[in-house]
């Protein structure tokens, strides 16, 4: 009986967290775009950007199917980092589906030319039907059960440290320069959500010289335990001195199977001190297996797949899982002591 009593604890202790007090943190296959669903232990909802439009309302489908096993019947904050195709394309196509309550962004766009109208115009006839929320550095988007800062937006960034940065940069590196991007992944919302000890961070497609400002030459943001990777794992992103300054315990790589995940900026992820694991929502071809992560950890390994998603579950010690909805692998990351 002392036996099986031991083996009971055992499997008690390795269960995952999954459930009513955690935050949740789905990460949905969006093909390549951006779609993060958070739900906050009293069950407030944030989804960052929607994915692209068409497909037959394949990525507001996912969303949708993401937000059901949650029990989320409605999107409290929908938060568009920016105005591409892959991040607001698919906002109409979602409120057919789930209503949005506030929309937070950074303001107007500041690209021209058709597609950026078009963007822009769905947008601003999707925000017509809820509450709209302009955000800039420093602001809290007021989610309930979790603190979340914005730290970038519209091009700027913080104006001062968060409580858990401010310490000098060792990473900054005197030579390194990047060209300026006056586009609107530089526009990026970008923000920092944190409960307790746990800390998450998600930058949208913010190129590598905003990035520098908001590190160089002290780290205004500080350690995080999740890095989201920046602009889907793009090396025109994820700088050497944001991303090791920022010594995250797991990566979660929103790639697609033909976007994002380059080698250059894959190994530069994995080579962040103290980053205990990556987790991928595709394998990346152009990579192959040298610069993938073991396929127990990518939720979806076909070009051609059913999008499954990756699935977060954290406490308010720091301590959280990871799962894969594919094949239900699991690992849990306790509370650093």
């Amino acid at each position: 009986m002392r036996k099986l009593s031991g083996l009971m604890a055992a499997l008690c202790l390795s269960l995952p967290m999954f459930g009513a007090k955690t935050l949740d943190i789905y990460f949905v296959d969006v093909e390549g775009g951006q779609a993060t669903l958070i739900v906050t232990p009293a069950r407030q909802s944030m989804l960052v950007d929607t994915g692209w439009p068409g497909f037959n309302g394949r990525d507001a489908g996912r969303i949708a199917a993401a937000a059901k096993k949650a029990g989320v019947k409605k999107i409290d904050y929908l938060v568009t980092s920016h105005y591409h195709t892959d991040h607001v394309g698919g906002v109409a196509q979602l409120l057919e589906r789930l209503p949005v309550k506030t929309f937070v962004d950074h303001g107007p766009t500041v690209e021209t030319g058709k597609n950026a109208t078009e963007l822009s115009a769905m947008y601003e006839k999707a925000a017509q039907t809820g509450q709209r929320l302009v955000v800039k550095p420093g602001d809290r988007i007021p989610l309930k059960g979790v603190e979340v800062q914005v730290v970038t937006a519209n091009g700027a960034t913080i104006p001062s440290a968060t409580a858990a940065g401010g310490a000098a940069n060792e990473f900054c590196e005197a030579s390194a320069s990047y060209p300026e991007d006056k586009g609107e992944n530089a526009r990026s919302v970008g923000f920092v959500l944190t409960m307790g000890k746990f800390r998450f961070i998600d930058l949208g497609d913010l190129t590598s010289a905003k990035e520098m400002d908001l590190v160089c030459p002290s780290n205004r943001v500080g350690a995080v335990d999740v890095y989201l990777t920046t602009h889907h794992g793009l090396d025109t992103s994820n700088a050497k001195a944001i991303v090791h300054g920022l010594r995250p315990r797991v990566a979660i790589m929103n790639n697609g199977a033909k976007k994002g995940g380059v080698p250059k900026a894959w190994q530069t992820i994995k080579n962040s001190p103290g980053l205990e694991d990556m987790w991928q929502v595709h394998f990346a071809l152009a990579g192959g297996k040298e610069t993938n992560v073991p396929e127990p950890m990518i939720a979806n390994l076909e070009e051609n797949c059913e999008g499954k998603h990756l699935q977060l579950s954290a406490l308010p010690d720091g301590s959280f899982t990871v799962m894969n909805s594919r094949n239900k692998f699991q690992k849990n990351y306790p509370a650093k002591q």
